[in-house]
């Protein structure tokens, strides 16, 4: 898992402002899928923005918080999820 966070072909340095707390350096993986929403008859599609991180970088990332990667400021919406593992948060983020 390390070995993925270190690629830079795979991960991108980020920092995550906590609600009251210190900003912090992480890794995060972005992923950018596609999302299908029902409304009435009609399909939409919309895009998302979700990141992986690693538990051990952040330990308790919570709605509201802060994410920049880059110049890209964003907020954690929703609760973040955490993989059967317990080791990889997914965060939903929106534009800040």
């Amino acid at each position: 898992m390390d070995a993925i966070f270190q690629d830079v072909n795979m991960a991108v340095d980020a920092t995550w402002y906590s609600a009251g707390g210190a900003p912090v350096p992480v890794r995060v993986i972005r992923k950018a899928p596609d999302e299908e929403t029902s409304f009435g008859s009609a399909q939409i599609l919309s895009e998302t923005t979700l990141v992986d991180a690693r538990v051990s970088e952040m330990a308790n990332p919570r709605p509201g918080d802060g994410i920049s990667i880059g110049a890209d400021n964003f907020v954690i919406q929703g609760e973040p999820k955490r993989d059967r593992d317990r080791l990889i948060w997914t965060l939903e983020l929106v534009p800040a």
